[in-house]
């Protein structure tokens, strides 16, 4: 469906940041346990990287979305309710960051609710976004969040544009992402556990960020860029990254908004349209 955007607004940009920290190498195999260099570069997320990307965002009067798996919100709770008292969404992102398609059906509703309590509890807020960890949600997902009230998931990649998704009697927002619009492939490089790709220069980056963008601009769609503070949070990187979103703010119509912000967009214009049925 094409997405009618508020008056004025002709692109949506929806920064998403992975507050992982040390959670997706623990998942990876819990024998980097044992490898204080691989844990330090998770570390350098909560510990350095956000609270230079919340200090850079709030310098353009823009607020992002914010995934947080529960042991690092645990962790880190007056970052975390820095984040959310600045104006920032914090969205569901597991317990430990768990793939769900990795768990039976049972741990995944549990890992879900708990894990959004822990949120709840912190910020006072219940998150209304999810997205999956390692973006490996099983077919059973987008059932068992909209069944829970969940506004919309973030996991998925068979568009560029969010929709709809009605599933099993209920509607929750699919906000699609993309490997292409995500930090990590660019940047990984972890020779300790066999990640050896080279890194690319940031101006490269740049461009296929910038491009991507203009080609979403043009289709008036949604432009979902997924970062990770302990890749995108280092200094030159997020020099870059500040660039990207003064480039961006050069267009005319553009807002920043957080996902649940789009979502509550998407299930107005999917309320016209059923009204008009």
């Amino acid at each position: 469906m094409d997405i009618r955007w508020p008056k004025g607004i002709k692109c949506v940009v929806d920064l998403s940041f992975d507050l992982e920290g040390r959670t997706p190498w623990i998942q990876r195999d819990p024998e980097f346990l044992k490898i204080p260099g691989v844990l330090s570069m998770g570390d350098y997320g909560p510990k350095v990287g956000a609270k230079r990307i919340i200090d850079m965002l709030e310098k353009y009067n823009i607020t992002a979305t914010f995934s947080v798996p529960a042991t690092i919100a645990q962790d880190h709770q007056n970052l975390v309710k820095e984040i959310h008292t600045r104006g920032h969404e914090i969205i569901n992102h597991g317990y430990v960051h768990e793939p769900p398609i990795s768990l039976s059906p049972e741990q995944e509703i549990t890992i879900l609710e708990s894990s959004r309590k822990v949120i709840s509890d912190i910020t006072g807020e219940a998150p209304v976004g999810y997205k999956s960890p390692s973006l490996s949600p099983t077919q059973r997902t987008l059932s068992i969040l909209a069944e829970r009230g969940y506004l919309y998931d973030s996991s998925l990649m068979d568009h560029d544009t969010p929709y709809i998704v009605k599933v099993d009697g209920n509607t929750i927002v699919e906000i699609p992402v993309s490997w292409e619009w995500n930090d990590f492939p660019y940047f990984a490089y972890v020779p300790a556990v066999n990640i050896r790709a080279p890194m690319q220069t940031l101006d490269g980056v740049f461009y296929t960020w910038a491009t991507g963008f203009e080609g979403v601009y043009n289709l008036g769609g949604c432009f979902t860029l997924l970062l990770h503070p302990q890749i995108i949070g280092r200094p030159g990187r997020l020099l870059m990254l500040e660039r990207l979103i003064q480039y961006i703010r050069s267009f005319p119509g553009v807002s920043f908004m957080r996902g649940d912000q789009i979502a509550k967009i998407v299930l107005e214009n999917d309320r016209r349209a059923q009204s008009k049925d």
